[in-house]
């Protein structure tokens, strides 16, 4: 029997959904994994999963992989990973798929949530854009220049990443942190130099816009995406089966969309409402690939989080590591994806 799905307002989570909510209690402590419960023991659980427009959801259900759950699922859509992590530490959600720096701004700030699953995002799609005839050539010339972003996205330790490669801080620009919609308002009307964003933002600016690239993620930032799991859902013996569950399905419906990118991109497309070029530009080098959650990307991710505390953009490093939980390695490394 199909689950129904439910979808939830981004708004109605939103609401009280801020940082200083998260509990300073430590949980960064290990945690033991509960014992797995059969399937057929899930009627009547609803796993809540934070998405983004296009995300987790549309990818499940272009691949046929929301039928024939032994659980419901209920999807919130968010505008970028910060406000995910918020709503886990809330309880508000159990699950979300977030970029790379979401999960380090979380460790920081004490949340709730376990990164449990790692996905190769390629980092081609995550960019710096600036108006084609802006003056701005690369990113020494961004000293006392303004650069809309999303605070404790990728793009934010994206931005943070190039300007220390640069030989600048954030003390050097001016960072106007917007989501993207009021991102794109602001670069439009050219009330900000920079708009540093991430796919499918930065294909659709491509094809509407005249901009240009002036840096991109791949091979300065890990450009991963991450499992995020809230720690009340991963103590719960059916939350935590059913979490198994729906890692397995996700990672067989990006085999699926890699396997299918015509196809893929047009439901994709089509649920986002965009042009179909700009799709496949967006999910042609943004598809998030699963990966291992290993030593070498968790170093990564504190290399990142280092900087973060000696820019002053958070108060102190998290011990990254701390916040990594690998309970799902074993069922999820035969499903592994190389990049093309």
């Amino acid at each position: 029997m199909v689950r129904s799905i439910r979808i939830v307002a981004a708004a109605a989570l939103a609401i009280g959904l801020l940082a200083g909510c998260v509990s300073r209690a430590d949980q960064s402590a290990p945690q033991a994994a509960p014992e797995t419960v059969p399937l057929s023991e899930l009627s009547g659980l609803t796993l809540q999963i934070g998405d983004q427009k296009g995300g987790t959801e549309a990818l499940l259900r272009a691949a046929g992989a929301l039928e024939d759950l032994p659980y419901d699922v209920a999807f919130s859509t968010f505008t970028s990973g910060p406000p995910q992590i918020e709503a886990a530490t809330a309880g508000k959600i159990d699950f979300a798929i977030t970029g790379n720096t979401p999960p380090i701004f979380g460790a920081a700030s004490n949340a709730k949530v376990k990164v449990v699953s790692a996905y190769d995002g390629g980092g081609f799609g995550d960019q710096l854009l600036v108006h084609a005839d802006s003056p701005i050539q690369e990113v020494t010339d961004l000293r006392g220049k303004s650069i809309a972003l999303a605070k404790g996205s990728s793009a934010h330790g994206h931005t943070l990443v190039q300007l220390h490669r640069a030989g600048l801080t954030p003390d050097d620009v001016k960072l106007v942190f917007l989501q993207p919609a009021d991102a794109l308002s602001a670069f439009k009307q050219g009330r900000v130099d920079v708009w540093a964003v991430w796919d499918p933002y930065t294909a659709q600016a491509e094809k509407e816009l005249p901009v240009r690239s002036i840096a991109q993620a791949t091979g300065v930032t890990n450009g991963a995406g991450f499992g995020v799991a809230s720690a009340a859902a991963l103590a719960d013996p059916k939350r935590n089966t059913a979490l198994a569950d729906l890692l397995v399905r996700y990672s067989k419906a990006v085999k699926w969309a890699h396997d299918n990118r015509d196809e893929w991109v047009a439901r994709y497309s089509a649920e986002v409402g965009l042009d179909p070029e700009v799709g496949a530009v967006a999910q042609g080098r943004s598809l998030r690939l699963p990966t291992d959650l290993s030593d070498e990307l968790v170093a990564s991710e504190q290399e990142m989080a280092d900087l973060f505390a000696e820019s002053g953009q958070i108060a102190s490093a998290p011990d990254f590591s701390q916040w990594v939980d690998r309970r799902f390695a074993d069922q999820l490394s035969p499903l592994y994806i190389e990049r093309d």
